[in-house]
């Protein structure tokens, strides 16, 4: 506890710490101050990331990149698992489908392409391990495949076509569930000798010590999801303050404020030349996503959820999830990267959010 302490006080970026009581305070005084309590979300989430990222980077050194990369996606998607789980029980379907698929390319391409730009503007080249990412792009493939087919063997509106869609989304929900399992048994069982990180030249950060780096891990995923709810109640009243549609907002607000704190781990680790850790946390988290949250949540739309729901997503954000894993298996083929590929992965994003901006999709 001393060690934390002392971080706290050492990193002014910290400080900020300070706005999470404030988020719950707000919630209970001014439920209604849809833009404040946006703000105030956002501000407590950033030193949130900022601690389970110093956290992530301990568990690393002890496990290794692979591991270290699964876990802080795993952590930092429950912040969107919860989000979406609540979601669904108020059957807002088009919101968790938007969520999840803005999760996707954020992910794919915001996370991955900022870590390449960030770490490529301190070291002249960097390496990374091609065989973990090509896997990672391959199973984001897959799950892309899952998601367009729905959509493309949709015919008329009919009682008929909508119970063959829901029968098809059940069974592709357990075939990607079941995919992703055998996936983490080939990296972390029986192949993983193949899934080593590069060598990197600069030393870590004196790690913390491994239990109060996992219950740090512990408590600050906790307090994200929970900072990540109100943002959520809030952002809707907030967008309409602000002039941001609702397709912007779901697909790339929610997407860059419900990822900020595996981008910190991610960003952090480019700096310090750990590629194989960064590129771990954005493919690893865009197919845990893809691989499992979303079959999870149609299994648990039959629990939780008014009706159930099916894989089927409007046309434009299947395309966008295609284009994403597209460039992240072109971009895994090589072993060595720089900052201007940070720059090209980036211009994709770009074109989609702006894409967004100006008009909106139709879910």
């Amino acid at each position: 506890m001393k060690t934390l302490l002392d971080e706290i006080r050492a990193n002014p970026l910290l400080w900020l710490l300070v706005f999470v009581p404030a988020v719950f305070v707000g919630e209970t005084l001014a439920p209604a101050a849809h833009t404040v309590l946006f703000a105030l979300a956002v501000l407590a989430i950033v030193p949130l990331a900022a601690l389970l990222s110093h956290a992530t980077e301990s568990v690393a050194a002890k496990t290794g990149d692979t591991v270290g990369g699964l876990l802080n996606a795993t952590l930092g998607n429950l912040t969107e698992l919860v989000i979406a789980i609540a979601a669904l029980r108020a059957g807002q379907y088009v919101l968790v489908k938007a969520s999840v698929a803005g999760a996707i390319v954020t992910n794919t391409l915001f996370m991955l392409g900022a870590s390449f730009l960030l770490g490529g503007l301190k070291h002249h080249v960097q390496t990374f391990n091609p065989a973990s990412a090509r896997l990672q792009a391959a199973q984001l493939f897959l799950a892309t495949i899952a998601l367009l087919v729905p959509s493309a063997v949709r015919g008329v509106e009919s009682p008929e076509s909508a119970a063959f869609t829901q029968t098809l989304s059940l069974c592709l929900a357990i075939l990607l569930i079941a995919t992703y399992g055998l996936g983490l048994l080939f990296s972390l069982q029986t192949h993983r000798e193949f899934f080593g990180a590069a060598e990197h030249a600069e030393a870590d950060d004196t790690p913390w010590p491994i239990g109060m780096a996992l219950a740090t891990l512990a408590g600050v995923t906790v307090l994200v999801a929970l900072v990540s709810e109100v943002f959520v109640e809030s952002v809707q009243g907030a967008a309409i303050d602000l002039g941001m549609s609702q397709a912007f907002v779901g697909f790339i607000v929610v997407g860059l404020v419900g990822g900020a704190a595996e981008m910190a781990s991610a960003f952090s680790a480019a700096r310090k030349d750990r590629l194989d850790l960064s590129i771990g946390i954005a493919l690893g988290s865009a197919a845990q996503i893809a691989l499992f949250v979303a079959p999870v949540l149609v299994l648990l739309s039959y629990v939780l959820g008014p009706s159930p729901m099916s894989l089927q997503f409007w046309p434009g954000a299947v395309v966008m999830m295609l284009l994403a894993t597209l460039t992240a298996a072109m971009i895994s083929n090589s072993s060595r990267t720089a900052w201007f590929t940070g720059v090209l992965v980036l211009a994709v994003y770009l074109v989609f959010a702006v894409t967004l901006y100006l008009l909106p999709p139709k879910a």
